[in-house]
């Protein structure tokens, strides 16, 4: 199993929209070429970012179908497969032809709010079945439940093909835990664009990125000086992009860079509700950031 296409740079890729509120197939795959043109390491589909909760079975497929043929096998390609239903995930695992994906992300499980040991359950079950390697998603601010160190540690030793995680908590001193007491092979992936390059720093392998969509050649150099530990450098580039990490966020993910691949010409922003666009203030200063940056 070769975890090392996991290490650097991935983008959780957006699904674009049109004027009638369809899956835009062509923006979709100019966005894809975007990245791979631009540095990206690897491609996440149908994630959080992708709006995938309010999309339909079919429109799944597009999407999927869509991405694997703009990629043409350029990038490696991680399938977002997750939800609240154990039953459900694997059930999608099973009927998924995942021929062209190189491994899962799955989001611990949101609502319900499980205890540690059902945490682990949920993913037992999941390793049991899936026969790509997976990476956890832990997100406690989407999910309302948190995934402990222990009880990732403890998956880590016990299904070898739970090969990762992208963590998203925004704490730092327990990214730095993940990375110190799960076994060295095991990928610790920022979730968190702003902590990015001090996860890095510290032994993180990387990102998946909402930021590095728009701007993929500035955040994967980045990425790839603190993976070489160019620290002085890759500061350089964190502070003059993190101005644009705190707007894409402040009106909710996608609304914020879709309002960027607006501005670059790559798509429309429209979103679905119950998300909204982001409204003209906002707008004009990303504008503004684009235009200096």
């Amino acid at each position: 199993m070769d975890k090392t296409k996991f290490i650097g740079t991935g983008v959780a890729l957006v699904t674009p929209f049109n004027q009638d509120n369809k899956v835009d197939v062509e923006a979709l795959t100019t966005i894809v070429n975007h990245q791979i043109d631009n540095g990206i390491d690897y491609l996440v589909v149908l994630g959080t970012t992708a709006e995938t909760a309010t999309l339909t079975k079919e429109e799944k497929e597009i999407v999927r179908a869509t991405v694997i043929k703009a990629n043409h096998k350029r990038l490696p390609l991680v399938l977002g497969i997750g939800s609240n239903n154990t039953s459900a995930v694997i059930e999608e695992i099973n009927s998924t032809d995942l021929t062209d994906f190189d491994a899962i992300l799955s989001v611990s499980p949101y609502y319900n709010k499980p205890t540690q040991n059902g945490i682990y359950a949920h993913f037992k079950c999941i390793a049991e079945v899936s026969p790509l390697p997976i990476i956890l998603y832990n997100v406690p601010g989407r999910t309302a439940s948190n995934m402990s160190v222990d009880t990732v540690v403890r998956m880590a030793e016990d299904f070898s093909n739970i090969i990762g995680i992208k963590e998203a908590e925004g704490d730092l001193l327990k990214a730095y835990d993940l990375i110190r007491e799960t076994p060295n092979d095991f990928l610790v992936i920022s979730g968190d664009d702003m902590m990015t390059l001090p996860m890095v720093l510290g032994g993180g392998s990387g990102v998946i990125s909402v930021i590095g969509e728009g701007f993929p050649k500035a955040f994967s150099t980045m990425v790839n000086l603190a993976l070489q530990g160019e620290s002085k450098e890759a500061f350089q580039i964190h502070h003059k992009i993190a101005p644009a990490i705190d707007m894409i966020f402040e009106q909710g993910n996608p609304a914020g860079i879709k309002c960027v691949f607006k501005h670059l010409g790559l798509s429309s922003d429209h979103v679905r509700l119950p998300l909204v666009k982001a409204d003209e203030h906002l707008q004009a200063r990303l504008l503004e950031f684009i235009q200096n940056f």
